[in-house]
């Protein structure tokens, strides 16, 4: 789905990478971290160059990392290791979560994608569903409270699964937790914002589209075209004809 393609470039790539290079590569997590960073990294500087503007998911994965990088000197014990792996990419989900009270919900560039397919008239008419229809702006809050919520509960799970289930056990169950999370806001999120909103948009676009096609022309030769000419024929009395 195309909703998710933002998801999947800075979100998913640099977590599965991650993961990837430090537990079946053998990467340090220095290595893994800085490797893990390239995607997010080169979608921010292209929607730079683009002057699309930040990348708002790319951009919170690099802070994510950074402070994993910080965190990186804190060794020793397993545990507090996976622990740490929940707690800074928990950072995400809170981020989502807060961006839709800052009224710039993060997850609105891809679902924007999904729902208007590229199109001129269906990004317009998303522009003004967003600016006149509260039902609408509601939906869109919505979507990003949902993924923020469910990440952040998959990051709490992992954390408190750290100290409570043995430590071979929670090195799978984490990527198992975190798939789970984004199959459940796939569903919960797309049946209850993304699908609604996509129609609202397509009967919005249709709406303006029959209207625009239906219109009169209101003046020039097109108006006279349009309306019929009666002619009324002039009939002269001679004069003294009634005396």
């Amino acid at each position: 789905m195309q909703s998710l393609l933002p998801l999947v470039l800075d979100v998913g790539v640099p977590l599965a990478s991650y993961y990837v290079l430090r537990n079946g590569f053998g990467l340090g997590e220095v290595a893994a971290l800085g490797w893990s960073s390239v995607v997010p990294a080169l979608r921010t500087v292209w929607g730079l160059i683009r002057g699309t503007g930040v990348n708002g998911l790319a951009v919170l994965i690099l802070v994510v990392n950074v402070v994993g990088l910080a965190l990186s000197t804190m060794t020793g014990d397993p545990r507090l290791m996976l622990a740490k792996d929940g707690g800074a990419s928990s950072v995400i989900g809170i981020a989502m979560i807060v961006s839709v009270f800052l009224g710039k919900p993060l997850m609105t560039a891809g679902l924007k994608l999904f729902v208007t397919k590229g199109s001129a008239a269906k990004n317009a008419a998303w522009d003004r569903l967003l600016a006149g229809s509260a039902r609408f702006r509601r939906a869109e809050r919505r979507f990003s409270l949902i993924w923020g919520t469910t990440l952040l509960t998959e990051c709490v799970a992992r954390v408190i699964g750290a100290y409570t289930v043995p430590v071979h056990t929670m090195v799978w169950l984490g990527t198992v937790l975190t798939v789970v999370a984004i199959l459940l806001a796939m569903v919960v999120a797309g049946g209850s914002c993304a699908e609604p909103m996509e129609k609202m948009v397509r009967a919005e676009a249709e709406r303006v589209g029959g209207h625009q096609d239906g219109q009169t022309p209101a003046d020039g030769a097109g108006a006279a075209a349009a309306v019929p000419v009666v002619t009324v024929p002039v009939v002269t009395v001679p004069s003294g004809a009634g005396s």
